[in-house]
């Protein structure tokens, strides 16, 4: 009878650890959106109530929750920078995301002004819709 006990328990520690992957998968795919990115000027205080930083990895979003951190990739070169939500827009149409001049360095579009870009969520509460292929 416990050799029958353990290959059950075996069995369903397998369904769990598979079922648990498949989760993961999914929640990491709902969580990426493309579309491009601007980066902005400071003005005196974020939508947030904090102190506008230039150099601060941070960025405004439309309606992700304030702290809610993203990876932004530019897809153009590959590079990418993890970003605090503190303040919102972007207000130009056809944009997803506005980065601080200090995250747009990172990633290396500051002379091009708009970029094309990946947007995951990697901490926080926000999410996004899947819209990249």
């Amino acid at each position: 009878m416990g050799f029958v006990k353990s290959r059950i328990g075996a069995f369903g520690m397998a369904i769990v650890v598979c079922t648990a992957m498949v989760g993961l998968a999914s929640q990491a795919e709902a969580a990426s959106q493309c579309g491009k990115a601007s980066w902005y000027k400071m003005g005196t205080k974020t939508a947030s109530g904090e102190k506008m930083n230039a150099r601060a990895l941070a960025a405004a979003h439309k309606s992700l929750p304030f702290g809610t951190k993203v990876r932004v990739e530019n897809l153009s070169n590959g590079r990418s920078v993890v970003v605090r939500i503190n303040d919102r827009g972007p207000f130009t149409g056809g944009r997803v995301i506005d980065l601080t001049q200090g995250a747009a360095e990172k990633i290396g579009m500051i002379n091009s002004g708009v970029a094309r870009v990946k947007m995951t969520v990697v901490g926080g509460k926000g999410k996004l819709s899947a819209n990249c292929s």
